[in-house]
């Protein structure tokens, strides 16, 4: 018995020296009991435009949060701590039994982005078990670029899981500049230990704060985006569906881009977003749905540059050559014969005619010469894929890895393709393909670099939003390299003397788009739409030599190029040339026409 004694005292003592000297989870344990630990959140970086002008700022905002088991046990006035905090009571009492179900003794937010003047209420009347945590919320002080900046939201339990460094209640962001950059702009946390009360009020900072660590804002990034003309062209698009693209053919810089309809990026903030997102959501046009990077369209007439280039290329097409139309393009009779349609105009045409009065039988016969030349033995036999290299080479069928994630690579199909489709076929089953229409699908991106390849005669450097992050020399080295097509600088010349004529000339198909003193090269497109009118399509660039902007308009339903697509892109490039433009009836009239949108009207009936 004594012996037993004597080792149940060394065991204990043992167990006591260990729980008192050498583990330290208990006294974690305890200090916890007097200590809060809180996260501090830091502001996000600010987005800029080229000019230095804010697209994004982060303003002040303060979560209220709630440690359950601190809840007084004889109640709070609930009336006076909803009022304070802008939300009804019903609301505030749903939010605190979900922080109860979450945990007892883990802080919850139970109501998200209190004002500072609301902060300093609650403070001054003070409520036993909750706090509050700063952080910030986006501000978007001109309303524009929606779709371009994106927009945050809180994260998810899945985000949770794959990212350590996100924790419930956090924001993220979810689209745009602000998804792809997140890691740049989101910023470190940082983390305040104070000593609290059994009340749960602060007494003062634990160990003078040497155990404290600052947050670290985000990273303050600088676009490549003009406000000013993003904001001219969000409202010549308004009640349009489409959009445009702009770039600096000499850097890849995207100057503007429009998704219309587009959203006020306020809309998805504070405690309306909700509400205002699933509007958006529901909205058929779909808001949300960034097209200048995310659709997919047939380029149409704006489609036969490339093709003109390409017959050049390979020696098939002089710019001398003349070829006839007679309202059209036809092989054969009857059932088995092929049609393609023109409009009235002079005949026989050069190639710079051609592109001025964008003839859809010229660039069939430049187009079957392409497939069926002999050397490649048809386009069954290698003429197609021939032809398929070349548009690829112009960014065509693949993404062109600018700086937006969710940019789509659009189509150019390969010859299996129609092997799949067709036992024996030829250049007649493609000729579609001649006035870009087909099976051919692009995004308003690769058409706007389409216009800088041509303004650079030859090459382009790849499209990106982002100029400048701070405390970096410089941006990833590929928005730095050029990409040529495969078409040598003297064949761009013919092309660019017939898009000046398609501004200049009275026989050219925009000549709404002229401008005194811009030499302005374009392109007029007519896109088939079997959903409805047919789709308007321009690109353009200016001035002819030394050109500073190359842009891509795409109005859905908009009907011929020259109608409505035209005459946006001249307002545009005048605006950004000369800092305004004279035609103020042209901006009156496209403001003021709306165009209908078929599924849209079909669905709201």
């Amino acid at each position: 018995m004594r012996l037993f004694v004597v080792v149940l005292f060394v065991v204990l003592g043992l167990r006591l020296f260990h729980i008192q000297i050498i583990d330290r989870s208990y006294r974690r344990a305890a200090e916890n009991n007097v200590l809060r630990y809180e996260v501090l959140n830091p502001p996000r970086g600010e987005i800029y435009d080229r000019n230095g002008e804010f697209l994004a700022q982060s303003v002040a905002s303060y979560d209220l949060m709630l440690v359950p088991r601190n809840l007084p046990k004889e109640g709070f006035d609930t009336v006076a701590l909803a009022r304070i905090a802008g939300v009804s009571v019903e609301q505030l009492k749903k939010s605190i039994q979900q922080a109860k179900n979450y945990s007892n003794s883990r802080a919850s937010v139970v109501v998200k982005q209190m004002t500072t003047e609301a902060k300093l209420l609650f403070d001054e009347a003070g409520f036993e078990g909750f706090y509050t945590m700063f952080r910030t919320q986006r501000s978007y002080p001109r309303h524009i670029a929606g779709n371009l900046l994106g927009y945050i939201g809180q994260v998810n339990d899945n985000i949770i899981q794959k990212n350590p460094y996100y924790s419930r209640g956090d924001y993220i962001g979810f689209s745009g500049i602000e998804s792809a950059y997140e890691d740049i702009l989101r910023g470190e946390k940082g983390e305040r230990i104070s000593v609290v009360d059994v009340r749960g009020a602060i007494k003062g900072p634990y160990q003078e704060g040497m155990y404290d660590s600052p947050a670290v804002a985000g990273t303050p990034i600088t676009t490549t985006i003009d406000a000013p003309l993003q904001q001219f062209a969000e409202e010549l698009m308004e009640g349009k569906v489409g959009s445009i693209i702009a770039i600096e053919p000499s850097t890849g810089e995207i100057l503007v881009m429009v998704s219309s309809p587009t959203y006020n990026p306020d809309e998805l903030m504070g405690r309306d977003r909700g509400n205002n997102y699933m509007k958006m959501l529901e909205n058929p046009r779909r808001p949300l749905f960034n097209r200048a990077v995310m659709s997919s369209y047939p380029p149409g007439s704006t489609f036969k540059l490339v093709n003109g280039l390409i017959g050049l290329q390979e020696g098939v097409l002089k710019a001398s050559y003349r070829y006839p139309c007679h309202n059209g393009y036809s092989v054969g009779t009857g059932a088995k014969g092929v049609k393609v349609k023109c409009h009235d105009h002079i005949s026989p045409l050069n190639l710079q005619q051609a592109v001025a009065n964008s003839c859809n039988a010229y660039f069939c016969y430049v187009f079957r010469d392409i497939m069926d030349n002999p050397k490649y033995g048809g386009a069954m036999k290698g003429g197609y894929d021939n032809w398929a290299n070349y548009v690829r080479s112009f960014g065509f069928g693949g993404k062109l890895g600018s700086d937006f994630a969710a940019e789509m690579g659009g189509f150019v199909p390969d010859k299996e393709f129609y092997d799949n489709y067709y036992p024996r076929w030829n250049s007649l089953t493609v000729i579609s393909m001649a006035i870009g229409q087909g099976e051919l699908g692009c995004s308003p991106l690769q058409m706007a670099n389409l216009a800088a390849i041509i303004a650079n005669r030859g090459y382009y450097y790849i499209p990106h939003v982002v100029k400048h992050i701070e405390g970096r020399d410089s941006l990833e080295q590929r928005f730095y390299e050029r990409h040529y097509a495969m078409i040598d600088e003297k064949h761009y010349e013919p092309v660019i003397d017939g898009m000046w004529g398609t501004v200049h000339r009275e026989i050219g198909t925009a000549g709404v788009a002229y401008v005194k003193g811009l030499d302005i090269c374009g392109k007029t497109g007519t896109a088939q739409n079997p959903h409805g009118k047919d789709h308007s399509t321009f690109l353009a660039f200016a001035p002819k030599d030394n050109p500073q902007i190359a842009i891509s308009v795409y109005v859905e339903n908009g009907g011929f190029g020259s109608s409505v697509a035209a005459p946006i892109a001249s307002l545009l490039i005048e605006q950004y040339i000369n800092g305004k433009t004279e035609r103020e009836w042209l901006v009156d009239y496209i403001k003021q026409m709306k165009i209908a949108y078929p599924n849209y009207e079909k669905r709201q009936k």
